[in-house]
């Protein structure tokens, strides 16, 4: 038998030998109060050593005893705060220090040369603790609309440079005052280090402005007069976090409609930001995953089902049963809406297909004649960032616009790129992107680039993301549409300008946020994009292997009479379609254009003028919705499908006949089916559900024909939310895994994500 130890007051007082570790890590560990959460762990164990920002992330050398090191790492993982994330910890022993105590050491700026892969936080709602301070009359802070602390507040769109810390933020030129300077040197303190900490008498201050861009007011009576303004009817131009915000009364119709024709925006739904939660219910319904959504820090925009009788007036999101709604996510914002008291358009500050404005003059001079007055502020803003939008479909939430509140973190990607990769995107819903060893940073949404001020911040975009992490990238990527500003922007960066193939790097995008390997089947529907045989593709089936991909499957081309034209007029579309099943016939079909435009377009088909092919889904949904006379007319990019989807009996799931021959899916049979069942006078939600249904079934032989065991959804199409709870259910029931997108946008905001992953193969 072992001998028994004596008792405890007899044995001999050892003291447990002590060592030092260097820990490194890398992920979301700066600008969310990650430094004085290791501070005040260390002075809860007695541990010694320091904690330092860098152009990599944190590094932490702590020495004690080896059974406390051991707690001390178990809980950065389980105790830090609730933005932290790490993804990497490296862990090397070192020589003992021996200094008494725990410091948190200045952020290290010494190597401007290193490599900067430090991940930048985006912009946070505002925390319930500020919200509590900002709302107590004892409170320094009281009613102070730029209140904020380490777990929120703004973070990108104040950035100017890395690591983080406020000589590198638009909050440099504010000097702290003495109370708020001693919150920041304190390791006990929520504001410890919060490096956009203010307060009224140090911080950033509100004014009014009237349309000539003179000052009515300021501080708190700016804000009551904006509020008695837009109580009014008046349409007023708010300063956010990112850009501006053009906000009216959204139960009064006339300022709605007035705002719409100021902004030229005729049918497209506006967002709507509501006082809270209950006040959201009572107009929508809400799912518990859309009720995390609007409570959670990111705050995007969540598209929403309507009740049938909400508050707001009907032009808010005129024939649509979706509202995109969000709660407010700024100190500002609370305190606007808490005043009002009732739920406001809240629409991007910006003219058409120009960017989201961000600077106070630039606004009163861009939306002169769309705002009556101007709420700004003298906080600069350094990173553009619109609203993100987000629907759940299928059972998860999915990014349909990636800005606020999750740009510009990384998809960590499973490659490695040897030197940074620059990606440019594409024409439509532009973003680019940045890839620096495992990690692609995706800007915020920039929008279409259409005019010069949207070149501008395109430029800007990838210039800023090139600053941040010192990248001079040699290898540009764009897309492989010769035409598009990204494409030629790509060519005057100089360097190597690699193009990619449209679909093929919406594929990769959906590849790379599943982290899935080829050999896939990517199905990649949308309503336009270059093919590598100069055509216009757009339901496409491609087969990817490592280093590129095959076009295995695409839909019957058919001819898209005035090309471009068509996009806004889905009866071109429609004639199209019908020319190629019925030739001349198709002309004797009244689909609502009138005479001379009919047989101009008739002109135009039989002499192959301006009529290029097309395998586009997106386009042959725009044909469906023209014929049953749902939509005649796309007042905005993909109203057309938009209403096929709305208006779809979900009860139905018959489906028309289609065939697949020579690589080639003939939708004829399936067109031919749709316009017996018009005639014969079957609802057009029945029709719509049975198009949906056809598609899923479309999708399902063409996998089944490939083989491959993973199928990828990615594309435009697939915002539709119905056509992809279809797909997925048809695919998972024969037992395919399906992946689609969540944390990058289906759309064309994914693509400088795939245009990165292409050169893993190519370069």
């Amino acid at each position: 038998m072992p001998i028994a130890p004596a008792p405890h007051s007899q044995q001999p007082k050892q003291k447990e030998a002590t060592k030092r570790e260097r820990l490194t890590i890398e992920g979301a560990v700066q600008g969310v109060g990650f430094r004085p959460f290791v501070y005040r762990l260390a002075q809860e164990l007695g541990l010694a050593g320091y904690v330092q920002n860098t152009h990599t992330g944190v590094v932490i050398e702590i020495e004690g005893a080896s059974p406390l090191l051991e707690t001390f790492k178990q809980a950065l993982q389980e105790r830090k705060p609730p933005q932290a994330c790490i993804m990497s910890l490296g862990i090397r022993q070192i020589t003992n220090d021996g200094n008494p105590g725990f410091t948190i050491r200045p952020s290290d700026t010494s190597d401007t040369d290193a490599e900067t892969t430090a991940l930048i936080q985006p912009d946070l709602a505002v925390c319930t603790d500020c919200l509590r301070e900002m709302n107590d009359p004892t409170d320094r802070r009281y009613r102070y609309p730029f209140i904020n602390c380490s777990h929120c507040g703004p973070r990108f769109s104040i950035i100017t440079a890395l690591p983080y810390g406020r000589p590198n933020t638009a909050m440099a030129r504010f000097a702290m005052c003495h109370d708020c300077r001693t919150e920041y040197n304190n390791p006990d303190d929520r504001r410890h280090h919060a490096q956009p900490i203010a307060c009224p008498k140090c911080g950033p201050q509100l004014e009014l402005r009237n349309g000539k861009g003179k000052t009515d007011a300021r501080h708190d009576d700016a804000l009551q007069q904006a509020a008695q303004a837009v109580r009014e009817g008046r349409v007023l131009a708010l300063k956010g976090l990112g850009g501006f915000h053009l906000i009216c009364d959204a139960r009064n119709a006339d300022a709605v409609a007035e705002l719409r024709r100021r902004k030229d925006r005729p049918v497209k739904p506006f967002a709507v930001i509501y006082p809270s939660l209950q006040a959201v219910k009572g107009d929508c319904l809400v799912m518990p995953e859309e009720e995390r959504l609007l409570s959670s820090a990111q705050a995007p925009i969540v598209l929403l089902r309507k009740k049938k009788m909400p508050s707001l007036a009907h032009e808010v999101a005129p024939g649509n049963p979706y509202l995109g709604v969000m709660l407010p996510y700024t100190p500002l914002h609370h305190l606007l809406i808490c005043e009002l008291g009732f739920p406001v358009v809240a629409t991007s500050g910006n003219r058409a297909n120009e960017p989201i404005c961000i600077d106070e003059g630039e606004a009163v001079e861009t939306l002169k004649g769309i705002a009556d007055l101007f709420l700004v502020h003298d906080r600069p803003i350094s990173g553009r960032c619109d609203d993100s939008i987000v629907r759940v479909m299928a059972g998860r939430e999915t990014v349909l616009r990636r800005a606020r509140g999750y740009a510009p973190l990384p998809v960590v990607v499973a490659h490695s790129f040897s030197a940074p990769v620059l990606a440019l995107g594409g024409h439509f819903k532009n973003t680019v992107a940045l890839a620096v060893r495992d990690r692609v940073f995706m800007s915020p949404h920039i929008g279409n680039l259409d005019t010069p001020q949207a070149w501008a911040a395109h430029r800007e975009a990838a210039d800023l993301l090139c600053r941040l992490y010192k990248a001079e990238p040699e290898n540009i990527v764009h897309d492989l549409h010769p035409d598009y500003r990204s494409t030629q922007l790509a060519e005057e960066r100089g360097g190597n300008a690699i193009a990619v193939q449209h679909h093929h790097a919406h594929a990769l995008a959906c590849m790379a946020e599943n982290r899935v390997k080829p050999p896939c089947l990517a199905v990649a529907w949308d309503g336009t994009g270059y093919g590598t045989d100069s055509s216009i593709w757009g339901g496409e089936f491609l087969a990817l292997k490592p280093g590129g991909f095959e076009r295995v499957l695409h839909f019957m081309p058919f001819p898209l009479p005035g090309g471009d034209a068509a996009v806004l007029d889905p009866r071109r579309a429609a004639l199209g379609m019908l020319y190629a099943l019925e030739g001349d016939g198709a002309f004797s079909r009244d689909i609502g254009l009138p005479d001379e435009a009919r047989w101009l377009i008739k002109a135009a088909l039989q002499k192959n003028i301006n009529c290029p092919t097309t395998s586009s889904v997106g386009r042959i949904f725009d044909a469906v919705a023209a014929l049953t006379g749902i939509c005649m007319e796309n007042g905005f990019e993909g109203q057309a499908a938009m209403a096929l989807e709305f208006v779809a009996d979900r009860q139905v799931i018959e489906v028309y006949a289609f065939e697949i021959k020579n690589s080639v899916i003939d939708w004829r049979p399936m067109l031919s089916g749709l316009l017996q069942d018009i005639q014969s006078g079957i609802t057009l939600g029945a029709v719509a559900a049975k198009f949906h249904a056809t598609l899923a079934s479309i999708i399902l032989a063409a996998a089944k024909s490939v083989g491959e065991p993973t199928v990828l959804l990615t594309g435009g199409c697939f915002q539709n939310a119905l056509l992809l709870e279809c797909a997925v259910d048809e695919l998972e029931q024969a037992g395919f895994r399906v992946c689609s997108h969540q944390q990058v946008p289906p759309n064309d905001g994914g693509l400088a994500l795939g245009q990165i992953m292409a050169t893993a193969n190519t370069l």
